[in-house]
């Protein structure tokens, strides 16, 4: 897979509402950019990119738990943006399962899915990614997500791959529903 760049963002937020939180709440994303093997034309079979996302995937969760540093993940999502040039499946093929399970032996493990959004667009496109827990999708406070902006990617024969984790749920969550230090971690649910 050829990679053109890396993007790594970081946001750590320290107040909602003018109330501080403790710890603060960091997101982070990392993107690869690479280059898109079937941009303009249709192709079939997409196993080979399958196949050969799991180094990309391995690659950039450890760029993120990196980032993520002194924090260890609660929550995940993944995402990605096709050039114009290129089929939404395209992306969808690079963030499956062979993909994933690299992120989830990063992070320590995680039961629960992995909330995805991919779509079409240039350079310039944002992309929110979704955050939930790792463990259970059941966490409310950790419904979230992470808006990813890159000014010159993708280009239209290129595949923008993102990684985003959370450290915690929102700041001063407070809409119920099952807490972090409940999770029983067997099902991806509770």
């Amino acid at each position: 897979m050829k990679i053109r760049k890396f993007y790594t963002f970081i946001e750590d937020t320290m107040s909602e509402a003018g109330k501080p939180g403790e710890p603060p709440l960091r997101k982070v994303a990392v993107v690869a950019v690479v280059e898109n093997p079937h941009a303009g034309r249709f192709v079939e079979d997409l196993k080979p990119m399958i196949e050969g996302s799991e180094e990309l995937g391995s690659e950039l969760s450890r760029i993120a738990v990196r980032a993520l540093d002194p924090y260890r993940a609660q929550s995940y999502g993944k995402g990605g943006i096709v050039g114009l040039a290129g089929e939404q499946e395209h992306i969808n093929a690079l963030l499956t399962t062979t993909f994933a399970n690299p992120l989830r032996d990063a992070v320590g493990g995680g039961k629960a899915w992995i909330s995805s959004m991919t779509k079409r667009g240039g350079p310039g496109t944002s992309i929110d990614v979704p955050l939930a827990c790792k463990d259970a999708l059941y966490v409310r406070s950790h419904y979230d997500g992470m808006t990813v902006t890159l000014h010159d990617a993708p280009l239209p024969d290129e595949i923008a791959v993102i990684i985003c984790l959370a450290n915690r749920g929102r700041l001063h969550a407070r809409v119920g529903g099952l807490k972090i230090e409940d999770v029983k971690g067997q099902d991806g649910l509770v």
